[in-house]
C-alpha cells in the first residue's frame, strides 16, 4: 500500500525565515507552498524537503518521514484494524494526511495528494 517516501520533514520555529535559508544559503527550490508549511527541491534528487513551522525542541528529534499512498483511506483503516495508534485523517484542501506512531511512539506520517 504505501508506495515511496514522500518527503521528508522538520520542524522550523519560523518558516518564512527558514524559507529564505533553504532557498538562498542551500540553493534548495521551494515547490509548493502550504499554511504554515514549504515544500523544497534539493538539488536533482526525487526525495523533497518539507519544513513545517513548530515548537522546535532541540532536545528531541522532530524530523519524520512522510510515505505517499494512493490508498490512503484503506490503509488508515488497516492500521486502525491492527491498533496501531494513529492521528485523524485531514484534509488540507490539497493534501489527505495522517500520522502514525510506531511501538516506540515515533512518528510517522502517510499522505496523498492528486
Amino acid at each position: 500500500m504505501i508506495e515511496r517516501i514522500d518527503t521528508v520533514c522538520m520542524i522550523v520555529s519560523d518558516v518564512e525565515k527558514s524559507e529564505h535559508f533553504y532557498e538562498e544559503v542551500l540553493d534548495f527550490k521551494v515547490v509548493f507552498k502550504g499554511e504554515g508549511y514549504r515544500v523544497l527541491q534539493v538539488g536533482e534528487g526525487g526525495t523533497p524537503l518539507t519544513i513545517e513551522e513548530g515548537q522546535v525542541r532541540p532536545e528531541a528529534n522532530q524530523t519524520y518521514p512522510i510515505f505517499f499512498s494512493r490508498q490512503i483511506t484503506q490503509l488508515y483503516e488497516k492500521l486502525q484494524m491492527q491498533s496501531v495508534r494513529v492521528s485523524d485523517l485531514h484534509n488540507d484542501g490539497v493534501n489527505h494526511y495522517f500520522n502514525f506512531y510506531d511501538p516506540d511512539g515515533n512518528q510517522l506520517q502517510v499522505c496523498y495528494f492528486e
